[in-house]
């Protein structure tokens, strides 16, 4: 290959570079770029292994010409590479406008073994500033390339503050006030960084913004929980890569979702989804982004699903001969459990002991009287001893297939065992329910919602929370692990030095 990606990223100071050296001549950096006055140049050396491997080399210098109050800037620029002209006196289009993307073709014939030099400079005639935020070079058979490692690099730098200002909507004269700073960090592993960010507060108030390509600002809109609407906008203050401490930063919580996509009929994994939005608030319920790929996304948080597996139940009595036994209860399909006794009790095996914090009951297709009204629910490590955890008296279920779910006033223990113990119906011959389900207390927060590709359709996506975990006591199969190998390194430590000691015997 004849060189690496190579590239020169202004937006920040010291300047995020690739392959390469930097020098300024009448050059400073102003917030998201390199300001050039007139006569000022940026020189770049970068390194090349074998130039008999590149015909063409194509340059794309991204640039924006200072105005001149209310008319277009004056400030042509010229690109030079190893002191030959490749460009001379070009004026960027749009002035004052929104930076521009200039491509050149270096003929490959410039380019030597080792170092070479490309330099941008300002007319010494310009009337005001060139503002140089990139410049990337690639083989012309590679083009974005150098792009491609400029932003997964600047991506990696994805824990952001902002201090925030806001002013009321449609009020141009009002002054703009200080607002609470904004936190945030959202990554899936794509390395690319957010375009746009959009969110919604559990107290009804919501914000959507825009940035700046180099994320050196936002501008955008903010509607309070009381509905009043306001100009936003920001100015970064800090940003930094993710560790384990990024939570430490802030009082909201740093979200990390197992996340699949759903295509093709199913579900399928996919990256792991840190999120973390805090504008000083309420917590957010709602998050929705696109990055500057044109990757797109939005979801919704709600509690994590709590259902607990049951693997067996057996019942005190049931109506298998009609297909209504036990079993059934287990089942989201219309079916149902029935007894011809007045009383009854069910045994639920667990697939692991779990505190339950709730269960609940659906009722049958027919005949109310057959409701259970009064009963007790037990807990058991061994199905052997009971203890009772939980008892109803005078319960109603008003509908048929009537879900209602009961919540344990203590679940401070877990049980593999649960037995819901039926001492009166409504009234019938009969005792008969639809479903159970049991429920711990939810773990954190999940999400669904849906992800698209800037080139694909939009696809499912959901996410469940990462398991916190503690690295700071080994596990007791890793103890013994460790204990194991100092034995039997002890032991080989003791036998060379017994072997040593007959060799000295010897002599």
């Amino acid at each position: 290959m004849g060189f690496e990606a190579t590239y020169a990223d202004f937006s920040v100071e010291p300047s995020r570079l690739a392959n390469a050296d930097v020098r300024f001549h009448g050059a400073r950096f102003a917030g998201s770029h390199v300001a050039l006055s007139a006569g000022g140049s940026v020189a770049l050396e970068f390194e090349v292994a074998d130039p008999e491997d590149v015909p063409q080399v194509t340059l794309t210098v991204t640039a924006l010409v200072s105005k001149l109050g209310s008319d277009l800037g004056y400030a042509p620029m010229s690109v030079l590479v190893q002191g030959e002209t490749v460009a001379e006196d070009l004026t960027v289009p749009g002035g004052g406008d929104l930076p521009q993307d200039n491509v050149f073709a270096v003929p490959g014939r410039l380019l030597k073994p080792g170092t070479n030099t490309l330099e941008i400079r300002s007319s010494d005639k310009s009337g005001s500033m060139l503002w140089l935020y990139r410049i990337t070079l690639d083989p012309v058979w590679e083009r974005g390339r150098s792009e491609r490692a400029r932003t997964a690099e600047a991506a990696r730098d994805s824990v952001f503050t902002y201090d925030t200002e806001l002013r009321p909507a449609h009020a141009s004269s009002a002054r703009w006030q200080a607002a609470p700073r904004l936190l945030f960090h959202i990554d899936r592993d794509e390395r690319s960084l957010p375009a746009q960010l959009g969110w919604r507060g559990e107290d009804g108030a919501e914000s959507a913004i825009s940035f700046q390509s180099a994320m050196s600002d936002f501008h955008g809109v903010y509607r309070a929980a009381d509905g009043v609407a306001y100009e936003y906008r920001g100015r970064l203050a800090d940003r930094r890569p993710y560790s384990d401490d990024t939570e430490n930063l802030t009082a909201s919580v740093l979200h990390r979702f197992h996340t699949e996509e759903g295509w093709g009929g199913s579900w399928h994994t996919s990256h792991e989804l840190r999120l973390l939005v805090d504008d000083g608030g309420a917590s957010v319920e709602r998050v929705t982004w696109r990055d500057q790929r044109g990757n797109s996304g939005v979801v919704a948080l709600h509690p994590a699903s709590s259902e607990v597996e049951v693997t067996g139940v057996e019942a005190s009595d049931e109506f298998g001969d009609g297909g209504e036994g036990a079993d059934n209860l287990l089942e989201d399909r219309r079916s149902k459990w029935l007894t011809f006794d007045e009383t009854a009790h069910l045994d639920f095996t667990l697939a692991r002991p779990t505190a339950v914090a709730s269960y609940s009951l659906t009722s049958a297709n027919d005949f109310d009287d057959r409701d259970p009204r009064d009963w007790t629910l037990l807990g058991s490590q061994d199905g052997h001893a009971w203890t009772p955890l939980d008892t109803r008296s005078g319960e109603r279920f008003p509908e048929r297939f009537q879900t209602r779910e009961f919540h344990l006033r203590s679940h401070a223990r877990a049980y593999r065992h649960y037995r819901l113990d039926i001492t009166r119906n409504a009234g019938g011959s009969e005792v008969q329910l639809a479903r159970v389900r049991f429920a711990e207390a939810p773990a954190g927060q999940a999400f669904t919602g849906y992800y698209q590709r800037w080139n694909e359709g939009p696809i499912g996506y959901r996410g469940t929370p990462v398991a916190a975990t503690s690295s700071a006591v080994p596990t007791a199969p890793r103890v013994a692990s460790e204990l194991q190998a100092a034995v039997a390194s002890l032991s080989e430590t003791a036998q060379a030095l017994a072997a040593l000691a007959a060799q000295l015997r010897k002599h």
